[in-house]
C-alpha cells in the first residue's frame, strides 16, 4: 500500500495568484509561464497576431517554444520548453474527441520540435482557468511539483516530499487525493507525469491522468511520442497538478451555443447508429486493427520483416473486446460518444516489482498491440498487457519501445547479441519476459536497459563498433526518421505511407498522412503528382486537429452511411463539413475547406522552419530505412517472391527469370530508393520547399507566415546552399 498525503505535507516554495479569466470564443487571450528553475511565474498576453497565424494548441506550442529557446538550444538545456496547449473548440463538451491538448518540445530523440496529442482532463482544466497554454521551463534545484488551481487562480510550486512514488500508476493516485478538497472533488484533479524509466531513457513519456468515478481510480492516456517526458524528468519535475470543479456546457462561450449542440448531436447520432457496423471503436478502441491490418499483409511481424502471420487471428479485435471492461463510460473527455479509450480491469501481473498485485490497464490501442505484440512475435494477449503497463507506468513510449526490441530481437537471431551483452536476457522472438526485464532494468538504470532504451538510431551505430556488425544491414532494419522509431505499420508497398512517414516534420509517425488503402489497396494516387497532392492535403487536414484540441477518430473511424457515394470518400467530407461549422460556431470566425488548409499550411511550414533553425529540415534528414522500402534479407524476399517478382517484371521492366534471390533483392532496391527519390520531388515541389526540403520565402509570404525571423532562418539557408 503506498503512502498516503495530504496537500500539507508538501513543502510550498511559491505561490502567485494570477486570477482566472473567463474564455471568449474559444480563448482566453493569455498563457501560462512557469520557471521551475528561477521560480518566475506569470501571465503573458495572446496577440490577435499570434491568434490569427497560429491558431492554438500546436501553432500556439510552436511559437512558444520557439520565442524561448535559441538555434543552439538542446533538449537538456534548462531553456527548452514543455508546451502544453490546447485550441478554441479543446474542452467542449457536445462534439465527441474534443478534448485534446498538444504537447511540444525540443526532442531527446531527434533534437527537433517534437509535438504529441493527448487526451485526458489536464489540458480542458487548464483552459478553463483562462489559459490557452502552458509553458515549462527552468531546472529545478529540487523535485518539484506544479499546482494549478483553475478554480482559484493560483499556481504553486511545491517541494516533491520524501516518500512519493515515481511510477505513475501510484505517483498519481497519491497527488489525485493529496490535491482534492474532499472525495467528491477527486474527479476535479488531473496529473501529468512520468515514470523512472523517463529517468534513464530518451523515449520517456507524459502520462495525462483522468480520475474514473465508476472505477473509483485513476486511468491515464498518454503524449507519447518523441521523449517529452525524459525533459519533465530532466528539469526535476515530479508531476504538474491540475484542478477545476464545476465542468459546464459552454465554457467556451460559444457564439453560437445552438449550433454547437446541433452539430454534436449530429454526430452522436451516427456514432450510435453505425459505429457496431463499421470499426466497433467503442468496443474495440483502436484495436478493430489488428485482423485487418494481418489481412493486408501490414501488421508488423518480426521487426516489420514481414506483414502477416497465420498467428494473427490470435491477437485480433474479438480477443481485446473480450479482456476489456464493457459498458463503462471509456471516453478520455466528458461527452465523448465514441468512448474508445479501453482497458482491463484487475489484471495480475507476472513480472517486476508489482509482481502478483492486479490493476487497471490502460489499451491496448492497435499501436502498442501491434508493436509490443505482432512486432515481437508476441501472440499471448497476456505479455502485451503486462508490456502495455510496465511502459505506461515507468512513463515509456510503447511504440518506440515496441520498435526497439524488435530491432534488438532481430539483432539477437542473427547473433549480434548473445546472453553476455544483454546481461543475461533472452531475446527470443516471442519471449516477452524479456521485453519485460528490459523494461524492469531500464527503470533500475541497469546497464543493458539503459542501453536498450537509447533507441535504435543509437543502438544500430553502437554496434557496428562495438561488436564488428555489419554496419549495412543494422541501418537497414533500424526502422526510425529523424531518431523517431517508426510506428507499427507495415509501409514497404505502399511508396506514398512511406512519404507519410518520413516526409515528416518530426519523424515516422501515423498522425500525419495513414495512405496505406489509399494507394496500396485501392490504387487511388497512382502518379507522383497524386502521391504529393495527398501527401499536401492530409498532413494539413490531420494537423488542424491538433491546432483546435480534437482527436481525429470521430473523423473518420466512424463514418456517415453513404460515405462511399462522395467523389473523395477518404476526405469523409461531411464531416469535414461538421468541423467547418463547429468551428465557425465556437469562435463566431467564418471558415471555408481551403480556410482550415491554410491555417496548418501557416503552422507546418513554421515548424520545418523550426527544424531547419535547429540545424534540420534537410532532404537527408526525410529518408527511410530500406525496412521501411522493401525486402533487406533475400528470405524477406522468397516470402513474397511471386510478388516481388511480379513487380520486377511489370513495374521494373526486368525479367526476374535465371536472376538469383540477391541480384533481385540488389535490383528491387536499386528501384525503390529512385521511386522514393522522384517522390520527394513531387512532395518538396507541391509544398513549395526548395529540393532539399525547405520551405521558399516566396511561399512563406503566400500563406502568411512570413514572419522576419523565419523569413532570416530560411533566407540563411538557401544562402548557404547557393
Amino acid at each position: 500500500m503506498s503512502q498516503t498525503f495530504s496537500k500539507q505535507d508538501f513543502k510550498l516554495i511559491k505561490e502567485v495568484k494570477l486570477g482566472n479569466k473567463p474564455i471568449h470564443r474559444g480563448y482566453a487571450m493569455r498563457t501560462l509561464y512557469v520557471n521551475v528553475g528561477s521560480q518566475e511565474i506569470k501571465d503573458k498576453p495572446v496577440s490577435e497576431d499570434m491568434k490569427q497565424r497560429f491558431i492554438g494548441g500546436k501553432g500556439f506550442g510552436l511559437k512558444l517554444l520557439w520565442d524561448g529557446t535559441k538555434p543552439a538550444t538542446k533538449w537538456n538545456d534548462p531553456e527548452n520548453e514543455i508546451v502544453i496547449a490546447m485550441g478554441p473548440v479543446c474542452g467542449n463538451t457536445n462534439y465527441p474527441g474534443s478534448g485534446k491538448s498538444l504537447v511540444v518540445s525540443l526532442s531527446p530523440m531527434t533534437g527537433v520540435p517534437i509535438d504529441s496529442n493527448v487526451g485526458g482532463f489536464f489540458g480542458p482544466y487548464l483552459k478553463f482557468g483562462g489559459w490557452d497554454a502552458l509553458e515549462l521551463q527552468g531546472k529545478a534545484a529540487v523535485e518539484t511539483i506544479v499546482f494549478i488551481d483553475s478554480n482559484e487562480g493560483i499556481v504553486q510550486l511545491y517541494e516533491s516530499p520524501a516518500g512519493i512514488e515515481q511510477d505513475t500508476h501510484l505517483l498519481a493516485e497519491q497527488l489525485t487525493h493529496a490535491f482534492a478538497v474532499d472525495e467528491k472533488d477527486l474527479q476535479s484533479i488531473a496529473v501529468v507525469s512520468a515514470g523512472r524509466g523517463a529517468d534513464h531513457s530518451p523515449m520517456g513519456l507524459l502520462n495525462f491522468s483522468l480520475y474514473d468515478k465508476r472505477r473509483q481510480g485513476i486511468r491515464v492516456k498518454q503524449a507519447g511520442r518523441g521523449g517529452i517526458g525524459t525533459v519533465l524528468r530532466n528539469k526535476k519535475i515530479r508531476a504538474v497538478v491540475g484542478r477545476f470543479g464545476g465542468v459546464s456546457q459552454n465554457l467556451n462561450d460559444a457564439a453560437d451555443p445552438a449550433a454547437v449542440q446541433r452539430v454534436g448531436l449530429k454526430l452522436h447520432r451516427e456514432i450510435v447508429v453505425n459505429d457496431d457496423k463499421q470499426c466497433k471503436m467503442r468496443k474495440q478502441g483502436t484495436a478493430h486493427l489488428m485482423e485487418v491490418m494481418n489481412d493486408y499483409d501490414l501488421l508488423p511481424t518480426k521487426n516489420h520483416k514481414y506483414g502477416q502471420d497465420p498467428k494473427g487471428p490470435e491477437l485480433a479485435s474479438w480477443v481485446w473486446e473480450k479482456l476489456f471492461s464493457q459498458n463503462l463510460p471509456d471516453g478520455c473527455w466528458f461527452g465523448c460518444t465514441m468512448a474508445c479509450a479501453h482497458a482491463v480491469d484487475h489484471f495480475l501481473l507476472e513480472t517486476g516489482p508489482y509482481k502478483g498485485t492486479k490493476v487497471c490497464v490502460d489499451g491496448p490501442e492497435y499501436e502498442t498491440a501491434a508493436g509490443v505484440g505482432s512486432n515481437l512475435y508476441v501472440y499471448d494477449p497476456h505479455g502485451i498487457l503486462e508490456l502495455n503497463f510496465y511502459c505506461d507506468t515507468y512513463g515509456i513510449d510503447t511504440i518506440s519501445f515496441g520498435t526497439t526490441t524488435g530491432f534488438l530481437m532481430e539483432c539477437w537471431e542473427h547473433g549480434i547479441l548473445n546472453l553476455e551483452r544483454t546481461d543475461g536476457i533472452d531475446l527470443t522472438w516471442g519471449n516477452w519476459q524479456g521485453a519485460a526485464q528490459i523494461l524492469h532494468d531500464m527503470a533500475d538504470g541497469k546497464r543493458f536497459g539503459v542501453l536498450a532504451g537509447r533507441g535504435v538510431k543509437f543502438l544500430a551505430d553502437y554496434f557496428a563498433k562495438e561488436y564488428g556488425a555489419d554496419a549495412q544491414f543494422l541501418k537497414d532494419i533500424a526502422l526510425h526518421g529523424k531518431g523517431l522509431e517508426q510506428s507499427e505499420y507495415i509501409s514497404k508497398e505502399s511508396l506514398a505511407q512511406q512519404g507519410g512517414y518520413y516526409l515528416t516534420n518530426k519523424g515516422p509517425q501515423h498522425d500525419e498522412a495513414w495512405l496505406i488503402f489509399m494507394d496500396m489497396v485501392n490504387n487511388r494516387i497512382p502518379t507522383f503528382e497524386n502521391k504529393a497532392e495527398a501527401l499536401h492535403y492530409f498532413p494539413m487536414f490531420r494537423t488542424w486537429f491538433g491546432l483546435q484540441g480534437l482527436c481525429k477518430l470521430p473523423w473518420n473511424d466512424v463514418e456517415p452511411a453513404d460515405n462511399a457515394k462522395h467523389a473523395e470518400p477518404n476526405k469523409v467530407p461531411e464531416h469535414v463539413d461538421n468541423y467547418r461549422e463547429l468551428y465557425e460556431a465556437i469562435t463566431g470566425q467564418a471558415l471555408s475547406w481551403e480556410g482550415m488548409i491554410r491555417m496548418s499550411e501557416k503552422v507546418y511550414n513554421f515548424q520545418r522552419c523550426f527544424n531547419v533553425r535547429q540545424g534540420g529540415g534537410r532532404r537527408q534528414d526525410d529518408y527511410p530505412p530500406y525496412r521501411a522500402m522493401g525486402p533487406v534479407l533475400e528470405d524477406e524476399y522468397e516470402a513474397r517472391a511471386e510478388r516481388y517478382d511480379k513487380q520486377m517484371q511489370e513495374k521494373i521492366g526486368v525479367d526476374p527469370a535465371g536472376k538469383s534471390t540477391a541480384e533481385k533483392v540488389k535490383i528491387t532496391r536499386q528501384f525503390r530508393f529512385k521511386q522514393y527519390d522522384s517522390l520527394i520531388d513531387a512532395v518538396f515541389k507541391r509544398r513549395g520547399w526548395t529540393q532539399d526540403g525547405c520551405p521558399t520565402p516566396e511561399h512563406l509570404k503566400n500563406i502568411g507566415m512570413d514572419l522576419p525571423e523565419v523569413l532570416a532562418v530560411v533566407e540563411a539557408r538557401i544562402a548557404g546552399q547557393a
